[in-house]
Protein backbone atom coordinates (compact mmCIF):
# COMPACT_ATOMS: atom_id res chain seq x y z
CA UNK A 1 0.00 0.00 0.00
CA UNK A 2 1.39 3.36 -1.08
CA UNK A 3 1.26 6.35 1.23
CA UNK A 4 0.06 8.47 -1.71
CA UNK A 5 -3.51 9.69 -1.13
CA UNK A 6 -5.52 10.84 -4.18
CA UNK A 7 -8.80 12.76 -4.01
CA UNK A 8 -11.08 12.24 -7.03
CA UNK A 9 -13.80 14.80 -7.62
CA UNK A 10 -16.59 13.09 -9.54
CA UNK A 11 -18.07 9.61 -9.18
CA UNK A 12 -18.92 9.07 -12.84
CA UNK A 13 -17.20 6.89 -15.43
CA UNK A 14 -13.93 8.84 -15.51
CA UNK A 15 -13.66 9.15 -11.73
CA UNK A 16 -14.54 5.54 -10.99
CA UNK A 17 -12.25 4.22 -13.73
CA UNK A 18 -9.19 6.03 -12.35
CA UNK A 19 -10.19 5.10 -8.79
CA UNK A 20 -10.32 1.43 -9.77
CA UNK A 21 -6.86 1.39 -11.32
CA UNK A 22 -5.30 3.38 -8.48
CA UNK A 23 -6.79 1.04 -5.87
CA UNK A 24 -5.39 -1.95 -7.72
CA UNK A 25 -1.99 -0.24 -7.63
CA UNK A 26 -2.22 0.18 -3.85
CA UNK A 27 -2.89 3.93 -3.89
CA UNK A 28 -5.23 5.39 -1.25
CA UNK A 29 -8.33 6.86 -2.86
CA UNK A 30 -11.12 9.18 -1.75
CA UNK A 31 -14.00 9.89 -4.18
CA UNK A 32 -16.35 12.81 -3.63
CA UNK A 33 -19.56 13.00 -5.69
CA UNK A 34 -22.16 15.78 -5.61
CA UNK A 35 -25.08 13.40 -6.29
CA UNK A 36 -26.59 11.57 -3.34
CA UNK A 37 -26.06 8.16 -4.95
CA UNK A 38 -24.73 6.63 -8.19
CA UNK A 39 -26.88 7.80 -11.09
CA UNK A 40 -28.65 5.01 -13.00
CA UNK A 41 -29.69 4.98 -16.65
CA UNK A 42 -28.47 7.77 -18.86
CA UNK A 43 -27.54 7.93 -22.51
CA UNK A 44 -25.96 4.99 -24.34
CA UNK A 45 -22.18 5.19 -24.65
CA UNK A 46 -19.80 3.06 -26.65
CA UNK A 47 -16.36 1.50 -26.54
CA UNK A 48 -14.19 1.09 -29.61
CA UNK A 49 -10.53 0.96 -30.56
CA UNK A 50 -8.20 2.09 -27.73
CA UNK A 51 -11.08 2.48 -25.22
CA UNK A 52 -12.20 -1.10 -25.81
CA UNK A 53 -8.60 -2.25 -25.39
CA UNK A 54 -8.26 -0.25 -22.16
CA UNK A 55 -11.55 -1.71 -20.84
CA UNK A 56 -10.32 -5.19 -21.65
CA UNK A 57 -7.03 -4.64 -19.82
CA UNK A 58 -8.99 -3.29 -16.85
CA UNK A 59 -11.06 -6.48 -16.74
CA UNK A 60 -14.34 -4.72 -17.52
CA UNK A 61 -15.57 -6.57 -20.61
CA UNK A 62 -17.20 -9.47 -18.76
CA UNK A 63 -19.33 -7.06 -16.74
CA UNK A 64 -20.04 -4.91 -19.78
CA UNK A 65 -21.33 -7.91 -21.73
CA UNK A 66 -24.00 -8.45 -19.05
CA UNK A 67 -25.47 -5.00 -19.71
CA UNK A 68 -24.59 -4.56 -23.38
CA UNK A 69 -27.33 -3.11 -25.58
CA UNK A 70 -28.50 -4.96 -28.68
CA UNK A 71 -28.04 -2.26 -31.32
CA UNK A 72 -27.86 -2.93 -35.02
CA UNK A 73 -27.54 0.54 -36.51
CA UNK A 74 -29.33 3.81 -37.31
CA UNK A 75 -32.47 4.36 -39.39
CA UNK A 76 -33.69 7.73 -40.72
CA UNK A 77 -37.41 8.46 -41.19
CA UNK A 78 -39.65 11.23 -42.46
CA UNK A 79 -42.64 12.78 -40.70
CA UNK A 80 -44.87 9.83 -41.58
CA UNK A 81 -42.33 7.33 -40.21
CA UNK A 82 -41.23 6.16 -43.66
CA UNK A 83 -37.60 5.08 -43.69
CA UNK A 84 -35.40 6.76 -46.29
CA UNK A 85 -31.93 5.59 -45.16
CA UNK A 86 -30.17 3.32 -42.71
CA UNK A 87 -26.60 2.60 -41.59
CA UNK A 88 -25.98 -0.78 -40.04
CA UNK A 89 -23.27 -1.55 -37.51
CA UNK A 90 -21.85 -4.20 -39.88
CA UNK A 91 -21.46 -1.62 -42.66
CA UNK A 92 -18.90 0.16 -40.48
CA UNK A 93 -17.30 -2.87 -38.80
CA UNK A 94 -18.63 -1.78 -35.42
CA UNK A 95 -16.75 1.54 -35.45
CA UNK A 96 -19.29 3.85 -37.10
CA UNK A 97 -22.14 5.90 -35.56
CA UNK A 98 -23.24 2.75 -33.70
CA UNK A 99 -20.37 0.75 -32.21
CA UNK A 100 -20.01 -2.95 -31.53
CA UNK A 101 -20.20 -2.32 -27.76
CA UNK A 102 -22.98 0.00 -26.61
CA UNK A 103 -24.03 0.31 -22.95
CA UNK A 104 -25.94 2.91 -20.94
CA UNK A 105 -23.81 5.31 -18.94
CA UNK A 106 -25.36 4.19 -15.64
CA UNK A 107 -24.75 0.50 -16.38
CA UNK A 108 -21.10 1.11 -17.28
CA UNK A 109 -20.70 3.08 -14.08
CA UNK A 110 -22.16 0.16 -12.13
CA UNK A 111 -19.69 -2.24 -13.77
CA UNK A 112 -16.88 0.03 -12.55
CA UNK A 113 -18.34 0.25 -9.04
CA UNK A 114 -18.64 -3.54 -8.88
CA UNK A 115 -14.94 -3.83 -9.73
CA UNK A 116 -14.04 -1.11 -7.21
CA UNK A 117 -15.80 -3.15 -4.52
CA UNK A 118 -13.60 -6.15 -5.39
CA UNK A 119 -10.35 -4.16 -5.67
CA UNK A 120 -9.70 -3.82 -1.95
CA UNK A 121 -7.82 -0.90 -0.48
CA UNK A 122 -10.88 0.45 1.39
CA UNK A 123 -11.90 3.29 -0.95
CA UNK A 124 -13.57 6.26 0.76
CA UNK A 125 -16.70 7.28 -1.21
CA UNK A 126 -18.50 10.45 -0.09
CA UNK A 127 -21.81 11.07 -1.88
CA UNK A 128 -23.71 14.32 -1.50
CA UNK A 129 -20.52 16.37 -1.06
CA UNK A 130 -18.19 18.39 -3.26
CA UNK A 131 -15.08 20.57 -3.26
CA UNK A 132 -15.48 24.18 -2.16
CA UNK A 133 -11.84 25.28 -1.92
CA UNK A 134 -8.36 24.05 -2.83
CA UNK A 135 -5.12 25.34 -1.30
CA UNK A 136 -1.80 23.91 -2.50
CA UNK A 137 1.72 23.96 -1.18
CA UNK A 138 4.92 22.13 -2.13
CA UNK A 139 4.00 19.04 -0.10
CA UNK A 140 0.27 18.58 -0.72
CA UNK A 141 -3.25 19.94 -1.17
CA UNK A 142 -5.64 21.13 1.53
CA UNK A 143 -9.27 20.74 0.42
CA UNK A 144 -12.40 22.19 1.99
CA UNK A 145 -15.68 20.43 1.20
CA UNK A 146 -19.24 21.72 1.11
CA UNK A 147 -20.02 19.54 4.12
CA UNK A 148 -17.47 21.48 6.16
CA UNK A 149 -14.97 18.64 6.22
CA UNK A 150 -11.32 19.43 5.56
CA UNK A 151 -8.74 16.99 4.19
CA UNK A 152 -5.18 16.90 2.98
CA UNK A 153 -4.20 14.96 -0.13
CA UNK A 154 -1.20 14.41 -2.35
CA UNK A 155 -3.19 14.92 -5.55
CA UNK A 156 -6.65 16.08 -6.64
CA UNK A 157 -8.19 14.63 -9.81
CA UNK A 158 -10.97 16.75 -11.33
CA UNK A 159 -13.32 14.29 -13.04
CA UNK A 160 -16.47 16.31 -12.42
CA UNK A 161 -17.70 16.96 -15.96
CA UNK A 162 -17.99 19.78 -18.46
CA UNK A 163 -18.97 22.31 -15.79
CA UNK A 164 -16.19 21.17 -13.44
CA UNK A 165 -16.01 23.04 -10.16
CA UNK A 166 -12.52 21.64 -9.63
CA UNK A 167 -11.38 23.20 -12.90
CA UNK A 168 -12.94 26.54 -11.98
CA UNK A 169 -11.21 26.64 -8.58
CA UNK A 170 -7.77 25.47 -9.74
CA UNK A 171 -7.56 26.81 -13.32
CA UNK A 172 -10.02 29.68 -13.74
CA UNK A 173 -13.53 30.54 -14.98
CA UNK A 174 -15.28 28.06 -17.27
CA UNK A 175 -15.59 30.49 -20.19
CA UNK A 176 -11.80 30.58 -20.56
CA UNK A 177 -11.72 26.95 -21.65
CA UNK A 178 -15.09 26.18 -23.26
CA UNK A 179 -16.52 26.76 -26.73
CA UNK A 180 -20.25 26.73 -27.44
CA UNK A 181 -20.95 24.52 -30.47
CA UNK A 182 -24.16 26.22 -31.63
CA UNK A 183 -26.70 24.00 -29.93
CA UNK A 184 -28.12 22.00 -27.05
CA UNK A 185 -28.97 18.38 -26.40
CA UNK A 186 -31.46 16.60 -24.16
CA UNK A 187 -31.90 12.95 -23.12
CA UNK A 188 -34.53 11.08 -21.12
CA UNK A 189 -36.23 7.71 -20.82
CA UNK A 190 -39.62 7.04 -22.42
CA UNK A 191 -41.88 4.05 -23.13
CA UNK A 192 -40.93 2.46 -26.43
CA UNK A 193 -43.47 3.64 -29.03
CA UNK A 194 -45.32 1.11 -31.16
CA UNK A 195 -43.66 0.50 -34.50
CA UNK A 196 -40.07 1.19 -33.40
CA UNK A 197 -37.84 -1.48 -34.91
CA UNK A 198 -36.08 -3.38 -32.09
CA UNK A 199 -32.36 -2.76 -31.93
CA UNK A 200 -32.34 0.24 -34.26
CA UNK A 201 -31.80 3.87 -33.30
CA UNK A 202 -34.33 5.83 -35.36
CA UNK A 203 -33.99 9.54 -36.16
CA UNK A 204 -36.23 12.27 -37.55
CA UNK A 205 -34.75 15.64 -38.59
CA UNK A 206 -36.52 18.95 -39.13
CA UNK A 207 -35.03 22.42 -39.68
CA UNK A 208 -32.63 23.16 -36.78
CA UNK A 209 -33.66 20.11 -34.73
CA UNK A 210 -33.64 16.33 -34.54
CA UNK A 211 -35.42 13.75 -32.42
CA UNK A 212 -34.12 10.20 -32.10
CA UNK A 213 -35.36 7.13 -30.24
CA UNK A 214 -32.67 4.70 -29.16
CA UNK A 215 -33.00 1.16 -27.75
CA UNK A 216 -32.67 0.66 -24.00
CA UNK A 217 -31.54 -2.37 -22.01
CA UNK A 218 -35.23 -2.99 -21.25
CA UNK A 219 -37.19 -3.38 -24.55
CA UNK A 220 -40.18 -1.67 -22.91
CA UNK A 221 -38.27 1.60 -22.65
CA UNK A 222 -36.16 3.71 -24.98
CA UNK A 223 -34.02 6.82 -24.76
CA UNK A 224 -35.27 9.99 -26.39
CA UNK A 225 -32.36 12.00 -27.81
CA UNK A 226 -33.02 15.60 -28.83
CA UNK A 227 -30.55 17.88 -30.62
CA UNK A 228 -31.26 21.57 -31.14
CA UNK A 229 -29.36 24.07 -33.27
CA UNK A 230 -29.95 27.45 -31.66
CA UNK A 231 -27.96 30.45 -30.36
CA UNK A 232 -26.46 30.30 -26.90
CA UNK A 233 -28.73 31.35 -24.05
CA UNK A 234 -27.01 31.29 -20.63
CA UNK A 235 -30.38 31.72 -18.91
CA UNK A 236 -31.26 28.14 -19.90
CA UNK A 237 -28.54 26.70 -17.63
CA UNK A 238 -30.74 26.06 -14.58
CA UNK A 239 -34.22 26.87 -15.90
CA UNK A 240 -35.79 23.47 -16.63
CA UNK A 241 -39.13 25.01 -17.62
CA UNK A 242 -37.42 27.20 -20.22
CA UNK A 243 -35.42 24.21 -21.48
CA UNK A 244 -38.58 22.19 -22.06
CA UNK A 245 -40.35 25.13 -23.69
CA UNK A 246 -37.47 25.52 -26.13
CA UNK A 247 -37.77 21.83 -27.02
CA UNK A 248 -41.53 22.18 -27.59
CA UNK A 249 -41.02 25.25 -29.78
CA UNK A 250 -38.43 23.54 -31.97
CA UNK A 251 -39.98 20.06 -32.20
CA UNK A 252 -43.67 20.82 -31.92
CA UNK A 253 -44.23 20.18 -35.63
CA UNK A 254 -41.79 17.32 -36.11
CA UNK A 255 -44.57 14.70 -36.47
CA UNK A 256 -43.59 10.98 -36.34
CA UNK A 257 -43.27 10.08 -32.61
CA UNK A 258 -42.37 13.63 -31.59
CA UNK A 259 -45.76 14.22 -29.84
CA UNK A 260 -45.18 11.13 -27.65
CA UNK A 261 -41.65 12.29 -26.88
CA UNK A 262 -42.87 15.74 -25.84
CA UNK A 263 -45.66 14.27 -23.74
CA UNK A 264 -43.22 12.01 -21.90
CA UNK A 265 -40.78 14.87 -21.28
CA UNK A 266 -42.96 16.35 -18.54
CA UNK A 267 -43.29 13.02 -16.72
CA UNK A 268 -39.81 11.53 -16.96
CA UNK A 269 -37.60 11.41 -13.86
CA UNK A 270 -34.26 11.51 -15.69
CA UNK A 271 -34.56 14.61 -17.90
CA UNK A 272 -31.11 15.90 -18.90
CA UNK A 273 -30.41 19.10 -20.84
CA UNK A 274 -27.11 20.84 -21.56
CA UNK A 275 -25.25 22.86 -24.13
CA UNK A 276 -23.09 21.27 -26.80
CA UNK A 277 -19.73 22.40 -25.49
CA UNK A 278 -16.08 21.74 -26.28
CA UNK A 279 -13.41 21.93 -23.57
CA UNK A 280 -9.79 22.75 -24.46
CA UNK A 281 -7.14 23.20 -21.79
CA UNK A 282 -3.68 24.75 -22.27
CA UNK A 283 -2.48 22.20 -19.69
CA UNK A 284 -4.23 19.33 -17.91
CA UNK A 285 -2.52 19.98 -14.59
CA UNK A 286 -1.95 22.92 -12.28
CA UNK A 287 0.44 21.91 -9.55
CA UNK A 288 -1.17 19.00 -7.71
CA UNK A 289 -4.54 19.27 -9.48
CA UNK A 290 -5.11 17.33 -12.71
CA UNK A 291 -8.14 17.07 -15.01
CA UNK A 292 -9.67 13.90 -16.42
CA UNK A 293 -12.51 13.23 -18.88
CA UNK A 294 -14.99 15.96 -19.81
CA UNK A 295 -13.54 18.30 -17.19
CA UNK A 296 -10.31 18.48 -19.18
CA UNK A 297 -11.16 17.42 -22.71
CA UNK A 298 -14.73 17.33 -23.94
CA UNK A 299 -15.52 17.27 -27.62
CA UNK A 300 -19.30 17.41 -26.97
CA UNK A 301 -21.77 14.50 -27.28
CA UNK A 302 -21.65 14.93 -31.07
CA UNK A 303 -18.23 13.26 -31.23
CA UNK A 304 -19.52 10.06 -29.63
CA UNK A 305 -16.09 9.75 -28.00
CA UNK A 306 -16.65 11.15 -24.50
CA UNK A 307 -16.60 7.77 -22.77
CA UNK A 308 -13.66 6.61 -24.87
CA UNK A 309 -11.63 9.64 -23.78
CA UNK A 310 -12.64 9.10 -20.14
CA UNK A 311 -11.63 5.42 -20.12
CA UNK A 312 -8.36 5.92 -22.01
CA UNK A 313 -7.49 8.97 -19.91
CA UNK A 314 -8.19 7.14 -16.65
CA UNK A 315 -6.09 4.17 -17.74
CA UNK A 316 -3.15 6.44 -18.64
CA UNK A 317 -3.39 8.69 -15.58
CA UNK A 318 -3.56 5.79 -13.12
CA UNK A 319 -0.80 3.96 -14.95
CA UNK A 320 1.57 6.91 -14.76
CA UNK A 321 0.79 7.63 -11.09
CA UNK A 322 1.33 3.99 -10.18
CA UNK A 323 4.63 3.97 -12.06
CA UNK A 324 6.11 6.85 -10.02
CA UNK A 325 3.88 7.54 -6.99
CA UNK A 326 6.76 9.49 -5.39
CA UNK A 327 7.12 11.71 -8.48
CA UNK A 328 3.60 12.97 -9.15
CA UNK A 329 4.80 15.94 -11.20
CA UNK A 330 6.58 13.57 -13.59
CA UNK A 331 3.54 11.28 -13.72
CA UNK A 332 1.25 14.19 -14.66
CA UNK A 333 3.62 15.34 -17.42
CA UNK A 334 3.75 11.85 -18.92
CA UNK A 335 -0.04 11.48 -18.65
CA UNK A 336 -0.57 14.66 -20.66
CA UNK A 337 2.06 13.70 -23.23
CA UNK A 338 0.50 10.27 -23.74
CA UNK A 339 -3.18 11.24 -23.82
CA UNK A 340 -2.93 14.35 -26.03
CA UNK A 341 -2.41 12.53 -29.38
CA UNK A 342 -5.52 10.45 -28.73
CA UNK A 343 -7.58 13.51 -27.76
CA UNK A 344 -6.64 15.40 -30.92
CA UNK A 345 -8.48 12.88 -33.09
CA UNK A 346 -11.20 11.91 -30.60
CA UNK A 347 -12.46 15.51 -30.26
CA UNK A 348 -13.04 15.97 -34.00
CA UNK A 349 -16.69 16.32 -35.01
CA UNK A 350 -17.76 13.69 -37.57
CA UNK A 351 -19.66 14.78 -40.66
CA UNK A 352 -19.08 18.50 -40.22
CA UNK A 353 -20.79 19.05 -36.86
CA UNK A 354 -24.21 20.48 -36.09
CA UNK A 355 -24.29 22.89 -39.06
CA UNK A 356 -24.16 19.95 -41.46
CA UNK A 357 -26.36 17.74 -39.29
CA UNK A 358 -29.14 20.31 -38.76
CA UNK A 359 -29.65 22.86 -41.56
CA UNK A 360 -31.92 25.78 -40.72
CA UNK A 361 -34.12 25.78 -43.86
CA UNK A 362 -36.71 23.31 -45.10
CA UNK A 363 -35.07 23.12 -48.52
CA UNK A 364 -31.59 22.24 -47.20
CA UNK A 365 -33.13 19.81 -44.70
CA UNK A 366 -34.90 18.03 -47.56
CA UNK A 367 -31.66 18.09 -49.56
CA UNK A 368 -29.92 16.51 -46.56
CA UNK A 369 -32.44 13.65 -46.57
CA UNK A 370 -31.74 13.08 -50.25
CA UNK A 371 -27.99 13.14 -49.63
CA UNK A 372 -28.32 10.61 -46.80
CA UNK A 373 -30.30 8.32 -49.08
CA UNK A 374 -27.51 8.56 -51.66
CA UNK A 375 -24.69 8.15 -49.12
CA UNK A 376 -26.20 4.94 -47.72
CA UNK A 377 -26.70 3.37 -51.14
CA UNK A 378 -24.45 0.39 -51.94
CA UNK A 379 -22.56 2.41 -54.57
CA UNK A 380 -21.65 5.24 -52.20
CA UNK A 381 -21.15 3.24 -48.99
CA UNK A 382 -17.32 3.08 -49.29
CA UNK A 383 -17.21 6.91 -49.33
CA UNK A 384 -19.67 7.13 -46.45
CA UNK A 385 -17.45 4.87 -44.37
CA UNK A 386 -14.59 7.35 -44.81
CA UNK A 387 -16.82 10.24 -43.71
CA UNK A 388 -18.32 8.69 -40.58
CA UNK A 389 -15.72 6.22 -39.34
CA UNK A 390 -13.10 7.57 -36.90
CA UNK A 391 -9.65 8.17 -38.31
CA UNK A 392 -6.88 5.74 -37.45
CA UNK A 393 -4.37 8.01 -35.75
CA UNK A 394 -1.98 5.19 -34.99
CA UNK A 395 -2.44 5.66 -31.25
CA UNK A 396 -0.93 2.82 -29.23
CA UNK A 397 -2.04 2.19 -25.67
CA UNK A 398 1.00 1.68 -23.40
CA UNK A 399 1.27 -1.37 -21.16
CA UNK A 400 1.82 -0.71 -17.46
Amino acid sequence: MSTTHVLISGGGIAGNAVALQLLRAGVQVTVVERAEAPRPGGQAVDLRGPSKEAAERMGLLEGIRRYQLREFGMAYVDGAGREYARMSMEDFDGTGPVAEIEITRGDLNQVLLDEVAKAGGQPDYRYGDWIEDIRQDAAGVDVTFASGRIGRFDLVVGADGVHSATRRIAFGPEEQFTTFLHGYCAFFTMPTPAGIEPGWMTMRTVPSAAVAIRPDHDPATSKAILTLRTPENPALRRDVAAQKQLIRDMLGRAEWHAPAVLATMDQTTDFYFDSLTRVDMPSLSAGRVVLLGDAGYCGSPMTGMGTAMAIVGAYLLAGEIATTPDDLAGALRRYEQRVTPFLTTAKELPGGGIKMMLPTSRFVTALGRFNMRVLTSPLMLPLTRKIFMPKDDGFTLPVY
